[in-house]
């Protein structure tokens, strides 16, 4: 702890969730200190550190500097963490937890191990395997690398082993081994996330379920909470996330994103052990961000109140910035034309499909919410 007794947060990652993170530190009196891969990241602010996760020392030095290390992303190398959690440092999620969010075949043992409902699967080490895996689905399937892959990267949906031929290749090069996870390609109507949040203690709090639209393999907006006429579907998916958060006994938020199919059914995608896209929202839309409530868990302070402050409340991605336009000026037309939204840029720049900022905007009516927080993002386009 520091001279004045608060609690100091080391976060491995200088993106925009570790930029998230610094308003609600600040507010909860802890102080924070950001491990960034580069200069100029976007959580500059709180960056004491510049330095490659990947390198032990540097980790391990970071280390020594805070009192709780959590995460801007789910990279830093298995043993590392081990490393920290035998030299005594708090580290949360903890790495038997992050595994899960690490690798997506690991995450598909567990959750059959859970019994939580998944798409049928395989992992396949070489086109032999995917061939038989293709041949009883159909013909056609969704290929994704166990490691690595984010917004629609590391995923390919494919009719032919040959189409990921490369990816065998690059596997066979590195000299480790290692397979492809490959799924059935889902009948799906949309994707569902559950945001839960869990502390050391086992305390566990949910926000409402929510509904995330995807453009291209990356979220474009989320809908909270998700609309619907069959309730149950939403109690199935708030379920499931109760679930995979003890089974996996993580600690901080975790992100269950899901796909809800054409027969009521709810079927777990993926999994993501800090704040997540599809919990932006809860900035203002709740009584308690994923953001406050992520420090809180790690620190082991009492949860907040997830309640939603509005009705509805919809988050839309600003997706790769302005063409053209001096930004300055493009903020002040958004800030005019819509005083109710909430525009938070990520102080990145602009660059084709890439995430450099979000919108949001709550109130009654979810329509109504929706279309100004999609006319807010377009002066950004």
């Amino acid at each position: 702890m520091t001279q004045n007794g608060s609690i100091k947060i080391g976060v491995i990652g200088g993106g925009q969730l570790a930029r998230m993170m610094v308003p609600p530190a600040i507010h909860l009196g802890l102080r924070i200190s950001v491990l960034a891969e580069s200069e100029g990241a976007s959580a500059e602010r709180a960056a004491d550190v510049v330095g490659d996760y990947r390198d032990a020392e540097t980790v391990y030095a970071f280390a020594e500097t805070v009192d709780v290390i959590t995460f801007d992303h789910e990279h830093v190398p298995q043993s590392i963490l081990h490393e920290l959690v035998s030299r005594g440092v708090a580290v949360h999620p903890r790495p038997d937890a992050l595994q899960y969010a690490q690798d997506k075949i690991v995450m598909r043992e567990k959750l059959a191990e859970l019994g939580v409902p998944i798409p049928d699967w395989t992992a396949a080490a070489d086109e032999t395997d995917l061939q038989v895996f293709l041949d009883a689905h159909g013909g056609r399937a969704v290929v994704k690398t166990a490691r690595g892959g984010y917004d629609g990267k590391g995923v390919r949906v494919i009719s032919d082993a040959a189409e990921v031929r490369d990816w065998f290749t690059a596997l066979a090069e590195d000299g480790n081994g290692g397979s492809l996870l490959v799924e059935e390609l889902v009948d799906f109507v949309r994707e569902l996330s559950q945001l839960v949040a869990r502390r050391p203690s086992g305390e566990t709090r949910t926000w409402p379920v929510v509904e995330t639209i995807q453009r291209d393999g990356v979220c474009a907006e989320v809908l909270a909470p998700a609309p619907t006429d069959r309730a149950e579907v939403l109690e199935q998916a708030a379920g499931i996330g109760a679930i995979v958060a003890e089974g996996v006994d993580v600690t901080g938020v975790l992100a269950v994103e899901m796909f809800e199919t054409r027969d009521g059914r709810v079927l777990v995608n993926e999994l993501a052990m800090r704040p997540h896209n599809s919990g932006h929202f809860s900035i203002e839309g709740s009584v308690t961000s994923q953001f406050e409530q992520h420090l809180r868990a790690v620190a082991d302070l009492p949860l907040g109140d997830t309640s939603m402050t509005a009705p509805a409340a919809v988050m839309v991605n600003v997706l790769g910035g302005p063409a053209e336009g001096p930004m300055p000026v493009r903020y002040a037309e958004a800030l005019a034309a819509h005083p109710r939204a909430k525009f938070h840029s990520y102080d990145k720049q602009p660059r084709p499909g890439r995430k450099v900022g979000h919108v949001t905007v709550t109130g009654e009516q979810l329509d109504a919410v929706r279309a100004e927080a999609v006319a807010a993002a377009q002066h950004f386009e």
